[in-house]
């Protein structure tokens, strides 16, 4: 076990000791593209049903850990932060690990997940089992407490859906990032609203209140400041935070930030369609149930006009055995499950094996 680069993080251990009678515990981390969450939970007994509310022992924030928007060294720096805080808060250390869940966005492929596992052995005591996912599954694990099986749709910063049959099959739709078109995506949302502003700018495209709206929330003068701000810092979080201006101007009346609403709420409908049929998670017929779960803030209930539920809709027509849900815990919280779904099954198989 190292301390690797950024070692000074550990210090605590050495200065803080462990709290008396504290076990053993999992940490779960939920890294997307805005921020990151990670939450230590003690170890519960396999033999237990899970209790409600699932313990959280500590929490600790960071920001961005996608290594596709701030680069692998800064993501890195920031996720050992974000468990060490966790871990010091809880009163435990890295020897009281027994199992960590990093589920973070931008591990798209077996070998982003294998630059982190490695990563993670030097970090961590050698018998704490270790475990890299998308965030995406931190996400469906948040709706389904921890068991794999259904689909997931995050629209937040970024978008994807992802889906597991119970048999460990796994499919994933968008989520290629905001360059590949990540539309339905609070990015892809702000992105469509600002080229909206433009267009209507320079007589390419129809009036829009999203004109003078926008604007006013940059404290902008005009539209030609629109091109200096969006590219002084085109983060992905920056742009995206534009979103609850569009759902204003839709709920005005406006009918450009209602048609970018509608045509996300299809693109994000699609997405869906495409990881069930993909994985037959409505059976053969099509109507066998299966937890649909939404996550992000694009999906938050708006009494008003309420994108999350517009999808809701469309998906329930295609597929009536959709069950939809909106978690009562954090991804983080999925994440920590995950891990402790993970052990249990080892546990049981080396049980029965012996």
């Amino acid at each position: 076990m190292k301390r690797y680069r950024n070692g000074e993080v550990w210090d605590f251990e050495n200065q803080m000791p462990v709290v008396a009678g504290a076990g053993d515990v999992i940490l779960g981390l939920d890294g997307g593209t805005t921020s990151t969450v990670c939450i230590c939970m003690p170890i519960l007994p396999f033999s237990d049903p899970l209790p409600d509310p699932v313990p959280v022992l500590a929490r600790a924030v960071a920001g961005c850990t996608n290594h596709n928007s701030v680069g692998e060294a800064a993501a890195r720096e920031t996720l050992e932060q974000v468990m060490a805080e966790a871990l010091a808060k809880s009163g435990s250390n890295r020897s009281a690990v027994r199992a960590v869940c990093l589920a973070v966005s931008g591990v798209n492929h077996p070998s982003d997940q294998q630059r982190i596992l490695d990563w993670l052995r030097d970090v961590f005591p050698s018998n704490a089992r270790l475990y890299v996912q998308n965030d995406a599954v931190a996400a469906l694990a948040c709706g389904t407490l921890g068991k794999l099986h259904g689909c997931v749709l995050i629209a937040g910063t970024g978008t994807i859906a992802y889906g597991f049959t119970e048999d460990g099959r796994e499919a994933r739709a968008a989520g290629a990032g905001p360059t590949l078109g990540d539309w339905g995506s609070g990015y892809g949302i702000a992105a469509q609203a600002l080229t909206a502003v433009i267009r209507a700018h320079d007589g390419r495209g129809p009036h829009t209140m999203l004109m003078s709206s926008i604007l006013g929330k940059l404290g902008l003068s005009s539209p030609d400041e629109l091109i200096g701000w969006t590219y002084a810092d085109p983060s992905w979080a920056r742009i995206a935070a534009l979103v609850p201006v569009v759902v204003c101007c839709a709920i005005a009346g406006d009918e450009v930030a209602n048609k970018i609403l509608f045509d996300s709420v299809e693109e994000l409908r699609l997405s869906v369609n495409a990881v069930v049929q993909r994985l037959g998670l409505s059976g053969p017929e099509g109507k066998d149930s299966f937890p649909l779960v939404m996550v992000g803030g694009v999906l938050d209930e708006n009494k008003r006009w309420d994108i999350g539920e517009e999808v809701i809709k469309c998906i329930s027509k295609d597929y009536p055995g959709a069950v939809p849900i909106r978690p009562k815990v954090e991804p983080a919280v999925g994440a920590a499950l995950v891990a402790w779904n993970f052990c249990m099954k080892e546990s049981l198989e080396n049980a029965f094996k012996s």
